[in-house]
């Protein structure tokens, strides 16, 4: 782990997508946090420890899914699949799949294992499993205000993790989509899924893969809008202290009323970010998700509050 001493930056951004805005001055405490998302190997160590079964291995309840279709009552989780050219991009069924027998230890489906995979960061993880994990670490997950500075690595104001240029010089900073997604990645930064941790260069705090590889689970609940801070944000009454997220009730979707699952905020982007579809491989960036929900790009780290 890695201690970042806590301070005050500008939170969100105004550039990009509206739910990163408005700019709001923040002070966090000091921490802990992880230099790497939690790998495979950190995870199969967890599971070994205590025999935690995550919930893509565990077959939903139809109860709990009014709406499911008729034979989806099977263990698994969301497969990213490269499509073979240009598709509707509003309807991100066209590369999600939901693959019976896809987990932690099965990335790409019950044939699929970890053989290589060990130094990658752990994917079809649902927030319960991360919280598990850090729970059995004696950690906890990192709030959205606590990611964001420690992704930062002390620049203040840019839009990347490394400064305002997304691949300065050429050179690839973090694993993201390069080319046309989801159907021609020209894969630049040398990788068409995730990567072993540590494989791009670390951040000012000496942080890893704070951008892009996978997203990471925070443990704040999703806020269409974070609180405003008036504009005179430079004076210490007008600085948030250690914010937090919004409400479970709020944290539904709107867009879904007949479903009722709470949504945590994701943050980092990952390695399916690219220029035409999600530019989310910035540390403002940030994603509401269900909290049942695992994929293969979603992932997790954690951290430790500083206390002297």
């Amino acid at each position: 782990m890695r201690l970042v001493e806590g301070g005050a930056f500008t939170m969100g951004s105004e550039t990009f997508y509206p739910e990163e805005a408005p700019l709001r001055q923040v002070r966090v405490d000091s921490f802990w946090i992880d230099e790497t998302p939690v790998t495979n190997a950190q995870f199969a160590r967890f599971v070994e420890a205590t025999g935690h079964v995550t919930m893509a291995e565990i077959a939903p309840d139809p109860k709990d899914y009014p709406d499911m279709l008729p034979g989806m009552d099977r263990a698994g989780s969301l497969v990213f699949h490269k499509t073979s050219g240009p598709v509707d991009m509003e309807n991100a069924g066209n590369w999600w799949q939901f693959t019976f027998g896809a987990c932690w230890k099965n990335p790409f489906g019950p044939e699929s294992d970890l053989n290589g995979l060990e130094q990658h960061p752990v994917v079809h993880i649902a927030h319960a499993d991360a919280q598990a994990y850090a729970l059995w670490a004696g950690k906890e997950l990192p709030t959205e205000a606590e990611f964001e500075f420690a992704a930062r690595g002390g620049l203040e104001g840019r839009d990347y993790a490394w400064g305002d240029e997304l691949a300065p010089g050429g050179q690839m900073m973090a694993n993201y989509w390069q080319g046309l997604f989801p159907f021609a990645n020209q894969c630049l930064d040398g990788w068409e899924r995730t990567s072993p941790v540590r494989s791009f260069p670390a951040n000012g705090y000496g942080l890893y893969d704070m951008i892009g590889n996978t997203w990471e689970w925070t443990a704040d609940w999703w806020r269409e809008n974070p609180q405003p801070v008036k504009k005179k944000a430079k004076d210490s009454c007008c600085t948030i202290g250690n914010p937090r997220g919004g409400t479970l009730k709020d944290s539904f979707d709107p867009s879904q009323p007949q479903i009722r699952i709470g949504r945590k905020v994701l943050k980092g982007g990952s390695h399916l970010c690219a220029a035409n579809y999600c530019q989310r491989y910035r540390p403002a960036a940030r994603h509401p998700e269900m909290i049942d929900t695992s994929t293969s790009h979603i992932g997790f780290r954690c951290v430790v509050r500083h206390s002297g």
